[in-house]
């Protein structure tokens, strides 16, 4: 069963979805959630995304507090009012 949820972006995300802080879709589980996002905003899932629909290593992403992996990963299931958070890893010298 599919339902609302929000999936918040990080701001040097937002050029690839209009400036959006947060988008709101209904889901099952986080891969059908990817699957909105590449539909409404394709250059947003290519961010997050590679090019075989894997999470790209530098992003991570949470289904409210834990981390996907820690989950069940794509397959983590999604209820209403869950929050997912795109957070690009940081790196610097």
């Amino acid at each position: 069963m599919s339902a609302p949820v929000i999936v918040r972006i990080p701001r040097p995300l937002r050029a690839a979805c209009q400036g959006a802080s947060e988008l709101s879709l209904v889901a099952s589980d986080v891969r059908a959630a990817l699957r909105s996002v590449e539909e409404t905003h394709p250059s947003l899932y290519t961010s997050v995304c590679d090019e075989t629909g894997a999470v790209r290593r530098h992003v991570n992403l949470f289904v409210n507090t834990l981390h996907i992996r820690d989950r069940h990963g794509l397959d983590t299931p999604l209820r209403a009012g869950d929050v997912i958070t795109i957070l690009p890893s940081v790196s610097g010298g």
